[in-house]
């Protein structure tokens, strides 16, 4: 008899990544390669599957040394400064950049660009693909916030604004925004402190989901890649809703996660997860 097992409807790729994905197979459908600056997505095995079809990850060190050729920017975006270098290098660019970010880094350039002395807080990732294009919008001037003892960097004699990484946790921004608000009256100026939600609502409502599912099964696989922020945050709320959640990056991952014989199994991963490998360890998993 097999194992009962069920896959969460609401896990896979978000909108961005389905979007980036598509654009690359599109091209390769007609062209032998392309270039795609950084992990098109933070999984390796459906990286692994894009560059058998002819997909090459570069670096930004690596895309200064190529002229006259095409680079996708995947889902993450890109600062102002790499526009510049493939214009001056005749490199056409095919923008994949998801458009909730694309429209933050509007917003945070026009407002910076608008002239004024306040700081710009960023909470995310230091050194996230789409942190860096963000600091990019404030010449990299602005002040990334990724723990709470970070906004000890921030100059409370001046005003500020803050921003969020669009994958980050609802419940740690609002953290966030209460201790820097705290900080701002204590010292009488309240009115100094501005920030605005540009949390992505399907990443904000995984939360909820993620916690909902994860109960409802005796084990919870999930897949996800390891460099996967959002990956890691989903994973760790698994953990706290049920304490048989397993990690897997790979279907070969499944033989070292006990599960007894009828225990009812839920998969799921991160919006950076592709359906088919949670398909194939559901499939594995079963049988």
């Amino acid at each position: 008899m097999a194992r009962k097992v069920v896959i969460d409807e609401n896990s896979g790729f978000c909108f961005g990544v389905i979007n980036a994905i598509r654009t690359a197979e599109e091209h390769l459908r007609e062209h032998p390669f392309l270039y795609c600056l950084g992990d098109i997505v933070h999984n390796s095995e459906e990286v692994r599957r894009l560059t058998s079809m002819g997909l090459r990850i570069i670096t930004n060190a690596q895309l200064r040394d190529l002229r006259d050729t095409t680079v996708l920017i995947r889902a993450h975006g890109e600062p102002p400064e790499t526009y510049h270098l493939a214009e001056e290098n005749r490199i056409r660019l095919i923008d994949a950049t998801c458009p909730v970010v694309l429209r933050l880094q509007k917003r945070i350039h026009d407002e910076y660009h608008t002239g004024g002395s306040k700081q710009f807080l960023i909470f995310g990732k230091k050194g996230h693909a789409e942190v860096v294009g963000l600091l990019g919008q404030t010449d990299n001037t602005g002040i990334v916030i990724s723990s709470p003892e970070d906004i000890e960097r921030i100059d409370f004699s001046r005003p500020s604004k803050l921003y969020s990484q669009t994958t980050q946790s609802l419940e740690r921004y609002n953290d966030l925004i209460r201790l820097i608000r705290t900080r701002y009256e204590a010292g009488g100026h309240a009115d100094w402190f501005t920030f605005e939600d540009t949390i992505c609502r399907k990443v904000a409502s995984r939360a909820r989901q993620i916690a909902e599912f994860a109960t409802r099964h005796d084990v919870i696989l999930f897949v996800s890649g390891e460099k996967s922020s959002n990956g890691m945050y989903l994973y760790n709320i698994c953990k706290e809703h049920n304490p048989r959640s397993f990690l897997l990056s790979r279907t070969e991952q499944l033989a070292e996660v006990p599960i007894g014989e009828n225990d009812i199994v839920g998969v799921c991963g991160a919006t950076s997860t592709p359906m088919w490998l949670m398909e194939e360890i559901a499939a594995r998993c079963a049988n």
